[in-house]
């Protein structure tokens, strides 16, 4: 009996990997598919697990299903790679030009925060050593391999997949898993992260594709539910926006706002073009500093069948973000340390959109003391990452071993993210053509997961699990 086991998002909002094995849960061996390879991130309990082999050893995993190019969906596949991983890694052409910047920038990360715990001597291991290298990450693009959106995919004589949008970020896609087993097929959904549905007002800058793909016939479906406890604001962001950086330039502040470097990035440099070109805030200068936000930029440009409608009339009225009269784009340190020496009132965004590392560090450490500032949050924060503790209204934040003061004004717009809340996901699911067997819930913090669970019995009558960590369900 084919089987599925959760080894990770599963009681986290992190760490996605939820294996498919044709084989028997109690040990016959099968055909064997990872859908999604991340990174635990939060916590040190699951970041922990980061460090751990996976139960399957990884040569034994045939091939990997990437719903899309974000850390805690991909971040672990060199870690896969390095343990002796050797088979496929399907995902769509967008979604492999991001992981090319977004797994090596990852792998140079973790050796540069390597170097400085060895250097200050604030780590308890003795070395502190990287999960993975740059050239750990580089050696593991080599397994990529490009699946169009609706196209079939064989694995196996018992397996096969296709990708049909998520509209979540550039590239993204849900998996539709076709299962022979036994004589007898099963649809299987995996939804990676679900997109918003496009309202321009409640969820507004959208740069790609609106709304996932409707229509949808499953057995079985895992599904995620990082919203599933609260509703996205109704209202327009944009004004609140305009007001709050309009304050903090006035009182002689800046503007840091921690963003994921992939596709929040984006978005929020073209709301602020718009913004500027209205009139609606002050001509401040603005800085990207990401190298990797500029990388995807550059992929952004290039799949330009991915844009949203209003995506694709600012680039044709004001061309390339990249080349936007006052916006500037820092690719090496020298250039990122002349943000900070800059003292007029600006916008900063920078990655990592949780502070969970990167140069987004550096612009908290030197303006969080400052009450001028503001520090904006556009995304989601995980509990235990320092963009959590900072949302949180915490008197300091530890950085690179020091604990700094928070003084700085900190506020959140939540209409930025793009998840799906529970109104939006209710509104897809009614589309599908029939109902599941059973529905499992993932990427979700145990509350969120357990009200969406709730609600999707009471609204839609379905079967819905919670799934946990290391569990196996047989696909019958």
């Amino acid at each position: 009996m084919a089987y599925i086991q959760f080894l990770g998002a599963a009681g986290t909002v992190t760490g996605s990997k939820h294996l498919i094995s044709t084989g028997d849960p109690r040990g016959r061996d099968g055909f064997k598919v990872l859908i999604d390879c991340g990174l635990f991130q939060g916590p040190k309990e699951w970041r922990d697990r980061n460090w751990r082999d996976t139960p399957v050893p990884a040569k034994e995993i045939h091939a990997v299903i990437l719903t899309h190019a974000h850390l805690d969906h991909c971040g672990w596949i060199p870690r896969l790679v390095k343990e002796g991983f050797r088979g496929q890694i399907y995902a769509t052409p967008p979604t492999i030009d991001l992981c090319g910047i977004i797994l090596p920038d990852s792998g140079h990360l973790q050796e540069e925060d390597a170097h400085f715990y060895n250097k200050k001597k604030k780590s308890k291991h003795d070395p502190a050593l990287p999960l993975y290298t740059f050239e750990e990450a580089q050696a593991a693009l080599q397994y990529f391999k490009p699946a169009q959106v609706g196209e079939t995919v064989a694995l196996s004589s018992e397996l096969s997949f296709r990708f049909v949008r998520a509209a979540h970020i550039l590239g993204s896609c849900m998996a539709e898993i076709t299962l022979n087993s036994e004589g007898q097929p099963r649809r299987l959904l995996f939804t990676g992260d679900i997109g918003r549905v496009q309202d321009h007002k409640s969820a507004p800058g959208k740069v790609v594709h609106s709304g996932p793909a409707e229509g949808e016939v499953a057995d079985l479906v895992v599904m995620e539910s990082t919203y599933g406890n609260r509703q996205h604001p109704k209202e327009d962001p944009l004004p609140e926006l305009a007001k709050l950086i309009t304050a903090t330039a006035g009182r002689g502040g800046s503007v840091v706002v921690p963003a994921f470097a992939i596709e929040r990035t984006q978005k929020f440099v073209f709301i602020l073009k718009h913004l500027i070109e209205s009139g609606e805030i002050p001509r401040l200068p603005v800085f990207c500093d990401s190298p990797m936000a500029i990388k995807a930029v550059e992929i952004f440009l290039k799949h330009d069948e991915e844009y949203s409608d209003e995506t694709r009339e600012m680039i044709r009225q004001y061309g390339s973000p990249l080349e936007w009269h006052g916006f500037t784009f820092a690719s090496t340190p020298e250039e990122s340390k002349k943000i900070n020496d800059a003292k007029m009132p600006s916008v900063i965004i920078s990655s990592s959109g949780m502070v969970t590392g990167g140069r987004i560090l550096h612009h908290l450490a030197q303006r969080l003391p400052d009450p001028r500032n503001l520090v904006l949050f556009i995304g989601f924060q995980a509990p235990g990452t320092r963009g959590f503790t900072i949302k949180s209204q915490a008197s300091e934040v530890k950085i690179f071993g020091d604990y700094v003061p928070i003084r700085a004004q900190v506020a959140a717009l939540e209409q930025f993210s793009d998840h799906a809340d529970p109104p939006e996901l209710l509104q897809w699911l009614r589309t599908f053509h029939n109902q599941p067997t059973t529905t499992y819930l993932v990427h979700g913090e145990p509350e969120a997961s357990s009200r969406l669970r709730e609600l999707m019995r009471e609204e839609l009558g379905w079967n819905v699990q919670v799934a946990q960590y290391s569990e196996k369900v047989e696909i019958n």
